[in-house]
Formats: C-alpha cells, structure tokens, sequence
C-alpha cells in the first residue's frame, strides 16, 4: 500500500538529500583542486608532474579505509554522526596540505585526504537514498552523484579566480569550507528510518558479518562495477585540465572556462540519465549513456579549435556523468539494508582503490605519446569494457528500503 509522505518526511528527505549533495560537493572540491595545480606544485617541490599525480592516485588509494570505518559506524550509530565526523577530517586535512613545506609531507597529508575521501559517499548515498521517495531514487541519485560534477566547477572556478592572483596554496584553503556543513546535518536532518528498521539487528555483529560473506558475489561485483566507473571518471577527467595547459597551449582562464562546460554538461547528464533510469531501468541509462561516450572522444580531444572542444567536453561529460549519476540509486538498491551504510561504500571505495592508478597511467603514457592519443586510448577502452560489465550485472530497480513494500 502507498502512503503519502508528511510535510516532515517530505522536509527531512530534502535535508538528507541536499547533505548528501553539499557533501559529495565540497569532497569532490578538495580532490580536483590539486588538478588544476599539478605543474605549479611540481616546480614548487622540485618534482616532475607524474611524481605529484602520484599523490592525486595516493588519495584514490586510501578511500577504503575511510569507508570501512565510517561505514561500519553508519550501520551501528546511524549515518548523520560518522559523516558530520568525516566532513570535519577531510576539511582539516585540506587545510593542511595547502601548508604542506616539501613534497613528502604533501603526500603523507593527499593519503590522509583519501580517508576522509572515503568515507564520505557511502553514508551520504545511504542516508539521501534511504530518505527520498522510491519512484524519484534515479533522478535524486543523479541529483546527488552530480554533487561531485559541481565540485569540480567550483574548483575551475577557484583556479580561475584565485590562482593567478595568490598562487594554489589559497585555493587549498578554501577546503576547510566543508566543516560548516557538519552543523547544517546536525541541525536539520534526521536519522534513516530505514537503518532504526534494521539498526537493532546491526548490534549482533556476529550475524553482521556472517550476512556480509553471505552477499560476498554481490560484494565482488559491486567493486568490479565502481572500478571501471572510476577508470572512465578519472581516466576522462584528471589529467584533462593539464591537456588544455600543455598540449593545447590554453591560458588558465580558457581551462577553467571549458571545464566548468564540461561539467555543467556532467550536472545535465546526471539529472537527465537519472530520471531516464527511474522509468527504463538502471542498466540501460548506464549503458547507453557509456556506449555514446565512446562517439564523443574524436571531438572532446581532437576538435581543431577551441569551440568544438568546449562541445566535446560538455557531451563527453554529459555521457559519463549521465551513468554515473545512477550509482547512488544502482549501488544501494544491491545493497542490503542491514549493510547499506557499509556495503556500497566500501565497494564502491574498493573499486576506486583498484582503478586509483589511472591519472598516473595516462600521465607516464604521455611520455611517449600525445595527451590526446593517450586519453583517447585509455578513455575508448575503459568505456567499452564498463560497458560489457554494467550489462552483465543484477539491478534492483526501484526496491524498497527498510520493509517490504513501499
């Protein structure tokens, strides 16, 4: 039978969702700030460019630790306590890396980074997912996925304004933002009814992890799944800005320019492939939307002139965000609800950490070839493999969260 959500249920799922989004929003802004930065960092420490996209996949590397802790307190203490605690580590730790004096202390902190990286999507997507309304769950997830999408342009926005004047420390410092956000989820949203609905169950840890092993199939194909999403987000985005800079010869400000089109091209895709999903189902909107992102390569990093890239980039990132914007949904649909805080995190985490090394592989992959040969064929294989493996996989569309119907 369906209810109609109250006033106050319909309040504290918009609260939960927009956490969710401003926290996913605000991760994503400390991550690609040090993109934009790469060549500058590098002469200031007296390293070459790889050795500092090594610390940009030293953060991708340390997401699972992150997710196991904060997810495993998600599933016993709720999610609004572990990710009001994980906005406040990773803002701190963003502070500290734009003081950061040499490259080794730099790299310690970008590792550090990681946990709280890590653990802030799985309780997020938990707690937004669980608080939204079942019928709207792809259109919200794309709401939410696309958090990361708007991260990323407020980052350009940040190396546009602020790097050409105080150089890229500044800009790290405008990561300790996020802390405020910890007093809104305090403040304004409510625990999961989903998790109380299996929070009693949850304190017999025995039986907890005895159900994890019991879904260890689903488990391994979560991450398999989330690892080729990272190689295709990653593998289209990090290095792209550097493209722009060096191969391109584009100044900061065209740089920052195409990238925030490209991700309000992400922004769209996300919102649009996620409510196609809520009608035609999680696996088609993924796959269409990976297949049509390998037509996109030849004019988001082979166009001529400045304009027809700017079109590549919005379409390539309205292709590949569009998919990814169904992750919240997809992943938590598979996902138990007596692990929901736990599980998709920390495969979703696993998978990062396996397909962490792609900005490093395009980077030494430049060395012998062009920026652009080099994304191309990274980019063309990881999509048409994610691809086969989004179509060979379960879905759960639409399924209810906490009881049996909805």
């Amino acid at each position: 039978m369906n209810f109609a959500p109250s006033p106050e249920q319909r309040a504290n799922a918009r609260n939960a969702l927009i956490a969710g989004f401003l926290g996913w929003t605000l991760d994503a802004f400390d991550y690609f700030i040090l993109v934009f930065v790469l060549v500058p960092v590098a002469r200031d420490f007296h390293k070459s460019v790889p050795d500092i996209a090594l610390t940009l996949t030293a953060s991708l590397a340390m997401p699972p630790l992150g997710a196991l802790r904060f997810g495993l307190m998600a599933d016993r203490y709720g999610r609004r306590l572990p990710l009001m605690l994980d906005v406040v580590f990773y803002s701190v730790i963003e502070v500290f890396s734009g003081l950061a004096p040499n490259y080794k202390t730099f790299l310690i902190l970008r590792l550090l980074y990681g946990i709280g990286m890590g653990g802030e999507w799985g309780v997020g997507a938990s707690l937004a997912m669980e608080s939204v309304p079942a019928r709207w769950r792809g259109v919200l997830s794309g709401i939410l996925q696309e958090g990361y999408a708007l991260g990323y342009l407020l980052a350009a926005v940040a190396y546009w304004e602020v790097f050409p004047h105080w150089g890229w420390r500044p800009m790290f410092f405008l990561g300790g933002l996020p802390a405020l956000l910890s007093l809104f989820i305090r403040a304004k949203v409510k625990e999961s009814e989903a998790w109380k609905a299996a929070a009693a169950k949850t304190h017999e840890w025995k039986s907890y992890f005895r159900d994890v092993l019991d879904n260890w199939k689903r488990f391994l194909y979560l991450v398999v799944l989330i690892a080729m999403m990272i190689f295709i987000s990653h593998g289209t985005q990090d290095l792209y800005p550097t493209f722009l800079q060096q191969q391109r010869g584009f100044s900061p400000k065209l740089t920052s320019i195409i990238t925030v089109i490209s991700m309000m091209g992400a922004i769209a895709g996300g919102i649009i492939v996620g409510l196609y999903s809520d009608h035609r189902g999680r696996r088609r909107a993924m796959v269409t939307s990976v297949l049509l992102a390998i037509l996109m390569i030849p004019l988001w990093i082979f166009a001529p002139a400045a304009a027809w890239i700017a079109v590549g980039a919005f379409l390539m990132q309205f292709m590949v965000q569009g998919a990814w914007g169904v992750i919240p949904a997809h992943l938590n649909e598979l996902s138990p609800d007596r692990l929901r805080g736990f599980f998709p995190g920390f495969a979703y985490q696993i998978g990062v950490l396996i397909a962490s090394t792609a900005p490093y592989i395009e980077s030494v992959m430049s060395r012998r070839l062009t920026y652009a040969q080099a994304m191309g064929m990274f980019a063309a294989i990881v999509l048409l493999v994610g691809a086969i493996v989004i179509a060979a996989g379960p879905e759960a569309h639409r399924i209810a969260f906490g009881r049996r119907s909805e």
